[in-house]
């Protein structure tokens, strides 16, 4: 955690910009027309497109990655394809407090990976923190909570979705210990993208006849999302706990469930709000208990 005193920037400022930019993310969805295999996949390969003229300023450094570390980005990679094939589809079937609310999901799996792999532990404190904002997570999308049909059908495809992030999470982890922030997610995301790709050239989906509001979406996707997003928290493994990392996304619930309101026109109850709060207040313990350094 030394790098992290080192480098004299305003963690939480971060983590507060990755979180809102996330919980743009089922707005821009639910505003597209397109396939979801559609949207994942012009999202991450337009981030390339972005990041591509920095690229060469990292040249040596790609020379110096091991074939071991290239398949382990290959999969992470196409593990974060996955969760964005899998949850964009689910926003199809279920509402946005229901199919984020699954995401909460993903730091459980990122904690008990995190052990296993890395014999990363955890406090008492912090589990109970854990468990309070997952409670209070879960209250959010419970009222939305359908178990038959479509909205089944929407919540187990983000189930699914939150398992393939969490495992795209941790192997994240290991691989910012000595690959920097944009080599990273520059090869996650072209991985990613292509994954995607092949799987739209075998299911026959069109690659180009979209309208142009549908390109605007991709293009939407790729800067907030993504590049204010995921970019921000695979630099934030660095200096953080992958379990960390994947607390501070349980905001997205929050985040997203009131941008609904505003936009969409979504619902949102008064204990919809107390659960917001009690989601915060957990996120918050855990962060101090975890992240004492």
């Amino acid at each position: 955690m030394n790098a992290m005193n080192k480098t004299k920037v305003p963690i939480p400022m971060f983590l507060l910009i990755g979180i809102i930019a996330i919980s743009f993310s089922s707005i821009f969805v639910r505003w597209s027309d397109a396939p979801a295999s559609v949207i994942a996949m012009y999202r991450l390969l337009m981030t390339n497109v972005l990041m591509l003229p920095f690229l060469w300023n990292y040249r040596h450094e790609i020379a110096r990655i091991r074939l071991k570390d290239w398949l382990r980005t290959a999969i992470s990679g196409i593990a974060l394809g996955l969760h964005f094939l899998f949850w964009m589809d689910s926003l199809r079937f279920t509402t946005v407090a229901s199919s984020t609310a699954i995401l909460t999901l993903e730091p459980i799996c990122v904690l008990l990976g995190a052990f296993l792999l890395y014999g990363q532990r955890t406090s008492r404190a912090a589990l109970i923190a854990m468990c309070v904002a997952i409670v209070g997570a879960v209250c959010i999308g419970w009222g939305d909570f359908q178990f038959s049909g479509n909205a089944l059908k929407g919540d187990l495809l983000s189930l699914i979705g939150t398992l393939a992030v969490a495992l795209h999470m941790l192997l994240g982890k290991g691989l910012r210990e000595h690959m920097s922030a944009f080599v990273y997610s520059f090869f996650v995301f072209l991985f990613a993208g292509m994954v995607l790709a092949i799987t739209n050239l075998f299911t026959g989906v069109s690659f180009f006849a979209y309208a142009p509001k549908e390109w605007g979406v991709f293009l939407l996707l790729a800067i907030v999302p993504t590049v204010f997003g995921h970019y921000v928290f695979n630099w934030l493994l660095k200096y953080m706990n992958a379990s960390s990392v994947s607390m501070t996304v349980l905001g997205e619930p929050l985040g997203a469930s009131l941008l609904a309101y505003f936009i969409l026109g979504e619902t949102i109850t008064t204990v919809q709000l107390l659960a917001g709060c009690l989601l915060l207040v957990g996120v918050g313990m855990f962060l101090r208990s975890n992240e004492k350094q």
